[in-house]
C-alpha cells in the first residue's frame, strides 16, 4: 500500500493516489501550506499508530470524504485537525495542544486519545520532516509514503 501524493502546479488542491496492487484511487488532497492536508493524517498515523483515514483506507475502506463514524478514527481526526492548526499557529506550548485537542473532543462528543506532551514534539517531528521531503518535490512530480508494518 502507498500513498503517492502529487504536487499540482496550480489551484487549491494538490492530488492523493491510494496504490493497493492492481487498484488505484485518488482524491483531491488541500493544500493548507507546509504539507497538504491528507499528509497531516498520515504524519498522525503513522507517529500515534492510530486507526484513522488512511490506515482504514489501507484496511480495505473506499477511499471517500465521508467514512462511517469510528472512535479512534474520530479521536485521530480531532487530532489532525490539532496539528494542523498547530503548524499554522506557529507551535505554541505542547500543553496548549493538549488543551485544545481535549476542548476539540468534547465539543464533538469524542472521548480524546490520551495524548502526551512527548507525542506532541513527536508529531511536530515527523511533519517537519514531512515538510522538508515534501518541500524538495517539484510542482508535477510525486512523493510515495508508506506505513511501516
Amino acid at each position: 500500500m502507498r500513498f503517492v501524493f502529487e504536487k499540482l502546479r496550480e489551484g487549491k488542491y494538490d492530488r492523493l493516489r491510494i496504490e493497493r496492487g492492481d487498484t488505484v484511487e485518488e482524491i483531491a488532497c488541500p493544500k493548507i501550506g507546509g504539507i497538504p492536508h491528507d499528509m497531516v493524517h498520515f504524519a498522525v498515523e503513522h507517529v500515534m499508530q492510530g486507526q484513522g483515514f488512511l490506515r482504514r483506507v489501507a484496511g480495505g475502506e473506499r477511499l471517500s470524504f465521508r467514512m462511517a463514524p469510528d472512535a479512534t478514527s474520530d479521536q485521530m481526526e480531532r487530532l489532525v485537525e490539532v496539528m494542523q492548526a498547530d503548524a499554522i499557529s506557529g507551535f505554541p506550548p505542547a500543553s496548549d495542544m493538549i488543551d485544545m485537542y481535549r476542548v476539540t473532543c468534547d465539543a464533538r462528543g469524542v472521548a480524546p486519545y490520551p495524548v502526551t506532551q512527548s507525542d506532541i514534539a513527536a508529531l511536530r517531528e515527523e511533519m517537519a520532516r514531512l515538510g522538508e521531503l515534501w518541500a524538495a518535490v517539484p510542482a508535477g512530480e510525486t512523493l510515495a509514503l508508506e506505513f511501516e508494518h
